[in-house]
């Protein structure tokens, strides 16, 4: 395997890379990141083979409180056009769905917790989804949701929400979900979003969420499976 030159960007301190990251230290890649929220710059986009978009609580539109996410926007188009391997996640697959000209807006319901997806025909039929289970329990933190771009392969779909994610161009992909939580993470993303866990059809409760502990291990099991068969697919971008 290519050693890669993975780039994340992370928007809060809370929604981080999680077993992304030991993917990477496994496999002897190099990671850097860029954090929104303590205004660091860019990086040169040439420095780059992969760049991983993660997620966070604000909307693809709020630009006037979040400045950085007009730079963020023409710096994630621009790696697309050079055929860089491009991972979104929830707020990261919003931003992807927008570059493309898809309308993102409100989901009619938010989904929170463990919730599962079905992958569409075409999805089981990828390589990167080849042979998996077509129901698959996964983490959800999300009220936004997206239309599917054009040219773009729709992954998977949920009881709540419509598009969970999709692929465009074999080089772009883009998740509503989060694979990459841990133990760890998830207690972050809970303890700053409290005040989300209200009543809701697609809501679960703190201890529901923490108590499904067989997920973790599984999701990390289906995202490493899903990045492994990328970076074949791929290669390394220069």
């Amino acid at each position: 395997m290519h050693q890669l030159r993975i780039h994340y960007f992370q928007h809060v301190p809370f929604e981080g890379p999680g077993s992304i990251q030991e993917w990477s230290i496994k496999n002897g890649h190099i990671l850097t990141s860029t954090n929104f929220y303590l205004n660091e710059t860019l990086p040169d986009l040439n420095s780059i083979d992969w760049l991983i978009i993660m997620g966070g609580p604000m909307s693809v539109d709020d630009e006037k409180e979040f400045h950085w996410l007009s730079k963020e926007k023409i710096f994630i188009k621009n790696a697309i056009e050079k055929g860089k391997t491009v991972i979104g996640i929830c707020l990261g697959a919003q931003l992807i769905a927008q570059i493309l000209s898809a309308k993102v807006y409100p989901n009619g319901q938010k989904e929170i917790g463990w919730f599962p997806i079905l992958l569409t025909e075409r999805a089981k039929q990828h390589p990167l989804f080849k042979g998996r289970d077509s129901e698959v329990t996964v983490f959800h933190w999300h009220g936004d949701t997206f239309e599917l771009p054009e040219n773009a392969m729709a992954i998977a779909k949920s009881e709540a929400c419509t598009n969970q994610g999709f692929i465009y161009n074999q080089n772009v992909l883009a998740f509503q979900f989060h694979l990459e939580t841990t133990k760890e993470s998830i207690q972050q993303m809970i303890a700053n979003g409290r005040h989300e866990l209200t009543r809701g059809q697609y809501i679960q409760q703190e201890k529901e969420i923490e108590n499904q502990q067989e997920f973790f291990e599984k999701n990390k099991k289906f995202l490493f499976s899903i990045l492994d068969r990328l970076t074949k697919i791929n290669g390394k971008q220069h």
